[in-house]
């Protein structure tokens, strides 16, 4: 799966090129919040608003416009407990507050005054219509503009030159059914079980590629090969674009970093290992950890905010499964591309797998080897273009 744009520059996303306008929902939320928790003050109301649902309402407009079609194509009448059928904004709302705050179907069902089948069953329509019209969210850099911004940006956080990305996974762990005769396959090094997501951040937390549905007993560096990523990458056709002169006759292709989870590869760069690095090598290993950090707090702010996918999923279908994390990564990446500020002020962690020990992966390739030797040089100012 591959990911897009959006940076800190203003700029507006809607239905099509226009606005989606601010107050659309207004009296849609101002009824449906005396239903939820009684009447809401004026002044409280949009803080009360972005609470319930991790998302400021210009979002939640804009993100009703793009499932609009495909969520209210369908035949399904779905009512609350007294008989009043739900209108679309009340379908996105039990969704996001679904994924968002990990409360049970019945937890849902009741904060809504409805039956949990209804909430099952709009919550899956809504993952199938973000997936559908919200992938284009979720897209690797389509051309040389905006992939010199994304290097740019990541050479400014530690002077990393020419890097295109960042990648991590995270487990989500589920608790399975003791009849379930795959449970072996999903347990992984922790003994618990869960699905592993493998993501790509760019410098604004991002995610431009995931991959996700494998089990956990499958560590990083297999993950990474069984993707499309790692294939393409390795027929040339990804991080292929200009390559940097680090001196005569020595060029850096580009490539994302990784942790020692990962193999050393020519366009994945990862840290050096063992103990007492000379001076170069350490600078070096500092300044690889700061840059590839932006991943691990993408992951950490995903879990964070939508914590359906946080802690332990109760006998998750895990044919669906994969998709709902999809969903949770493109709802992820459609906050940042709206420059939502609600979640300004949420504290960021990089914690999102912290009972799990760092995995070492030991293959390295030789030309990929001498290359990250020059890099460490090179950011050293002792190799010079």
């Amino acid at each position: 799966m591959g990911p897009i744009r959006g940076s800190k520059k203003k700029r507006k996303i809607d239905v099509e090129n226009g606005l989606v306008p601010e107050d659309a929902s207004l009296d849609w939320w101002k009824d449906f919040s005396k239903k939820i928790a009684g009447s809401v003050s004026p002044s409280r109301g949009l803080e009360e608003f972005e609470s319930v649902f991790k998302v400021s309402r210009k979002t939640f407009n804009y993100i009703c416009s793009i499932v609009s079609e495909p969520m209210m194509a369908k035949s399904a009448n779905f009512v609350f407990l007294n008989g009043k059928s739900m209108s679309l904004n009340d379908q996105v709302a039990l969704a996001l507050r679904r994924l968002s705050s990990g409360d049970s179907l019945i937890g849902v069902a009741n904060f809504f005054g409805t039956n949990h089948s209804t909430v099952s069953q709009v919550t899956w329509r809504f993952v199938e219509a973000i997936e559908e019209r919200g992938i284009h969210h979720l897209q690797w850099p389509s051309t040389e503009e905006e992939i010199a911004h994304i290097k740019s940006k990541f050479e400014n956080i530690r002077g990393l030159p020419n890097c295109c990305g960042a990648i991590d996974t995270t487990h989500i762990m589920m608790l399975l059914s003791a009849t379930d005769r795959s449970l072996d396959v999903w347990l992984d090094s922790n003994d618990n079980h869960s699905m592993i997501l493998q993501v790509i951040v760019d410098p604004d937390m991002r995610f431009r590629d995931i991959v996700t549905g494998w089990p956990g007993k499958m560590d990083d560096a297999a993950v990474l090969q069984k993707s499309t990523f790692f294939e393409l990458s390795e027929k040339g056709e990804r991080l292929n674009g200009k390559k940097l002169k680090l001196s005569e006759g020595t060029e850096l292709q580009e490539y994302i970093v990784g942790d020692s989870g990962f193999p050393l590869l020519p366009w994945l760069i990862t840290p050096f290992q063992g103990r007492e690095l000379p001076e170069t090598k350490t600078e070096f290993n500092k300044r690889h950890y700061a840059t590839r950090l932006v991943a691990q707090r993408a992951l950490a702010r995903l879990k964070d905010v939508w914590r359906m996918i946080h802690g332990v999923m109760w006998r998750p279908d895990k044919t669906k499964l994969p998709r709902v994390i999809l969903a949770c990564c493109i709802l992820h990446n459609i906050i940042i591309d709206m420059e939502d500020d609600v979640l300004d002020e949420l504290t960021l962690t990089v914690k999102h797998d912290s009972a799990y020990r760092p995995e070492t992966c030991d293959m390295a390739d030789k030309s990929a080897s001498v290359s990250r030797d020059k890099l460490a040089l090179y950011l050293s100012g002792r190799l010079h273009a």
